[in-house]
């Protein structure tokens, strides 16, 4: 008698350590430099990144500015949050 082993999907392999993306959005009332520095002190930033995620937010809207796992990523949402950024974990 032959076992049949059993196919599990990756899907199905620890569904919270799937990559994420913290996405910043455009908004009309914080200023260059402090989202610049709040990217820097949240997410680990150098300025110069910073600084290009600022101005693609600025410019298309939106941008990636960390990846990672969810548990990584949901306590630098929560902060940014705090900080009035608009910001979304995909």
């Amino acid at each position: 008698m032959t076992k049949e082993k059993e196919k599990v999907s990756t899907e199905e392999i620890g569904i919270e350590n799937k990559e994420r993306q913290l996405i910043l959005h455009n908004d009309d009332f914080n200023t260059f430099d402090f989202v610049i520095k709040t990217l820097m002190d949240v997410c680990d930033h150098e300025p110069e990144q910073a600084e290009q995620c600022a101005y693609i937010v600025h410019f298309k809207g939106k941008c990636s500015v960390k990846r990672g796992a969810y548990d990584d990523l949901k306590p630098r949402y929560d902060i940014m949050m705090h900080k009035m950024l608009t910001v979304s974990i995909k």
